[in-house]
């Protein structure tokens, strides 16, 4: 594997490019506790987002003069409670109001049963996915890790949408062709493992054209996607191995433990965001640091601003 990186380079490359961008209108969702609403201020002071707070006016101006937080320059959209608070931001971006969603404190799946409501919500043909982005200092590119907070057991058709999500924002951020590393206990195709004929369908999809943008393989284990040493011991012969930006892993259990153990064993740091409904979702947690807090901003304001170059037809910048 290449040599390390320098600790949060990575991040502070993605939010100093937010520089050269308008900042994204973005609905804050109840945030009601002073871990979100402190987010949503930093990532705003920072011109990467404009914040939007949704929630009860009256709870958001308490918490704010409790904690020393300055909102005095952000607007305020009032909703009783946080379900309520949900529904407003999503009827939000329905009418071209907000170009991106931000977690509050309420619960992910509160917000989320918002934005996939078949009758009045933001959902698109894509599976909406979860894809945490993730500076470790031991490897020397940003590592792309889905899905870990959405979706439990993907069926294969839900990988496909779920590697689409993937590819797309690697792309937004810079990764021409993203190499996408398809996680499973081995590196040989067993029926009685069945993430790894998932992992076969996948590779032989991309093949024929049916997923576009990105270079699969897989099934991998964990070791040979992002270690070359452990690739060539095993004698496996891939552009993908040990040089992953996406790591498509088989359930949400594994990666979320996977997320975390990067987080808290090899001192990682964690941004992330939902992808697949109309506008990007931020994520943040109270355990993030407040440099992830704000890589995830900065994600999403990128995401955003590519998203909105491609349907207008215009070429990047």
């Amino acid at each position: 594997m290449d040599a390390p990186s320098v600790r949060h380079a990575k991040y502070d490359a993605l939010i100093a490019r937010c520089k050269g961008l308008d900042p994204v209108r973005t609905a804050v969702v109840h945030p009601c506790d002073a871990a979100s609403l402190e987010s949503a201020v930093e990532a705003g002071a920072a011109g990467i987002i404009l914040p939007i707070l949704v929630g009860p006016e009256a709870k958001i101006r308490r918490i704010a003069q409790e904690n020393n937080i300055d909102i005095s320059a952000l607007s305020i959209v009032p909703a009783p409670y946080s379900h309520a608070a949900a529904t407003r931001a999503v009827d939000m971006v329905r009418a071209g109001e907000a170009a991106a969603l931000m977690r509050g404190s309420l619960h992910t799946d509160e917000l989320m049963a918002a934005v996939v409501c078949r009758s009045a919500g933001i959902r698109t043909v894509r599976r909406v996915s979860h894809v945490f982005i993730m500076d470790v200092p031991t490897y020397p590119k940003l590592l792309f890790i889905t899905d870990a907070a959405v979706n439990i057991a993907p069926t294969l058709e839900e990988k496909v949408d779920i590697v689409a999500n993937a590819i797309e924002l690697a792309q937004a951020l810079g990764v021409e062709r993203p190499k996408v590393a398809i996680l499973s206990a081995v590196e040989t195709v067993s029926a009685k493992i069945p993430s790894t004929i998932d992992a076969a369908a996948l590779c032989k999809m991309a093949e024929r054209g049916q997923i576009k943008g990105g270079i699969l393989d897989g099934p991998l284990a964990f070791d040979n996607a992002i270690s070359r040493e452990a690739a060539q011991a095993k004698g496996i012969i891939s552009p993908v191995a040990g040089d992953a930006d996406i790591l498509l892993v088989p359930d949400m259990e594994a990666g979320n433990m996977l997320a975390k153990e990067l987080t808290f064993l090899a001192n990682a740091d964690a941004a992330g965001i939902v992808l697949g409904a109309r506008v990007p979702i931020i994520l943040t947690s109270r355990a993030d640091s407040v440099r992830a807090r704000m890589a995830s901003c900065a994600v999403a304001a990128i995401y955003a601003h590519a998203r909105s170059v491609l349907a207008s037809g215009l070429p990047a910048e």
